[in-house]
């Protein structure tokens, strides 16, 4: 009977003990849930009493951030600390009651066992080499086996008992963990939100800052002002404001001069006006080019022509020379100013005066194909720019 109440006594510390292990495994859960309605509303009126200025400095915003994030840190870390102290006291008061039961079971079982003298045992101890048949099991003894058996039940209940507990702990300290961790990322991730909306923010207010004016300004130019620094201040091409204002891009501005900002539809059509110009100049600089080649081309042609005539005409030495009249002017002058043209372009002329006019001739060659080949390549000539130069008969 005295085993029984100290065994229910040791149950009773345990089960005790567990009651309180749960109770603050469920504190702790409690800390982290969110305040209470009439907690927020009181603290929402003491906040709006005393009002607090907000924060738009980004590294402000990032110290308490930061602070916040340590702070929570120090929390979780705290109740870890309580966690682990309670658990190993915990596992201290089941071990010594549990040693404790066990010292009290043996000490019952000593006790009830049947009491002999010394000779009995001595006897018996003699005996019991020869004597090998199997006695009977008294009453007494099938009630201390009931008893063990009962015990180590009760034991093992017990041991499972508080293995669970202890699983429930560890279980509910990594849910805390993971919900310390997920609160971490979720104010990380706020916190990179609220960088890259300010950084948004600025970037846009930068922009609008630059963005030309809705309608035309007059500026007035002040020390270090240049074309190319208020073409970057305005946010347009420098090329527009030059235009804006019948100014080359390179050019010079005075102190205290005045000039057009131009708005910004302004600045489209004048982009706009830039980009055709651009494209007819592209366009004509081709069509040169493909001209000048043509001509070129023409020219190396009818050089050849010419070169060939002249050594056909003095492989059959031909007889007679011929030559190319260019032009018939109406005077001297006139003719002088022709003859002067094709000299610089490296031809030799001569003029003759006639009845209608003074004729300008090119020449002479011997022979007629000669003539004709020296006729294509003046005609060809870009230089001289003439379509109606013809052969005649020199002498």
């Amino acid at each position: 009977m005295n085993f029984s109440r100290q065994a229910l006594l040791g149950i009773g510390m345990i089960i005790g003990g567990s009651v309180m292990l749960y109770a603050m495994v469920q504190q702790i859960g409690d800390s982290d849930q969110p305040e209470p309605m009439s907690a927020m509303v009181d603290k929402s009126s003491s906040e709006q009493e005393s009002p607090q200025p907000l924060t738009t400095d980004i590294e402000t915003e990032k110290r308490i951030l930061a602070q916040k994030q340590k702070e929570r840190a120090a929390r979780v870390a705290e109740q870890e600390k309580r966690a682990k102290e309670f658990l190993t006291e915990q596992e201290v008061a089941e071990a010594e009651a549990l040693a404790k039961a066990r010292a009290e079971s043996q000490q019952y079982v000593d006790n009830s066992a049947p009491a002999t003298d010394e000779t009995t045992n001595t006897e018996s101890t003699k005996d019991v080499t020869t004597d090998l048949t199997v006695q009977p099991r008294t009453e007494s003894q099938s009630a201390t086996d009931t008893t063990k058996s009962s015990e180590a039940e009760k034991q093992k209940a017990v041991q499972e008992q508080q293995e669970a507990q202890r699983q429930a702990a560890a279980k509910k300290l990594a849910e805390s963990k993971k919900q310390a961790e997920a609160e971490r990322l979720a104010e990380a991730k706020k916190q990179a939100e609220a960088q890259a909306a300010a950084e948004r923010k600025r970037e846009a207010a930068e922009a609008a800052k630059n963005e030309p004016p809705k309608s035309p300004s007059e500026y007035q130019i002040k020390k270090g002002d240049g074309l190319i620094k208020l073409a970057r201040q305005y946010n347009m091409p420098v090329e527009v404001l030059a235009q804006a204002n019948n100014l080359s891009p390179s050019a010079a501005l005075q102190l205290g001069q005045s000039i057009t900002i131009p708005s910004s539809k302004q600045v489209q059509r004048l982009e706009r006006e830039a980009a055709a110009a651009e494209q007819a100049r592209e366009k004509k600089r081709q069509q040169e080019e493909a001209l000048a080649k043509k001509s070129a081309d023409a020219k190396r042609e009818a050089q050849q022509k010419l070169s060939e005539a002249r050594k056909e005409v003095k492989e059959t030495d031909a007889k007679g020379s011929f030559g190319v009249q260019v032009a018939l002017a109406n005077d001297q002058a006139k003719a002088d100013e022709l003859a002067k043209k094709f000299r610089a372009a490296g031809y030799q002329v001569k003029t003759s005066a006639t009845s209608r006019g003074v004729r300008v001739v090119v020449g002479p060659e011997r022979g007629k194909v000669a003539a004709l080949a020296l006729k294509d390549k003046i005609n060809s000539d870009p230089k001289v720019n003439t379509t109606s130069a013809w052969v005649l008969y020199w002498r």
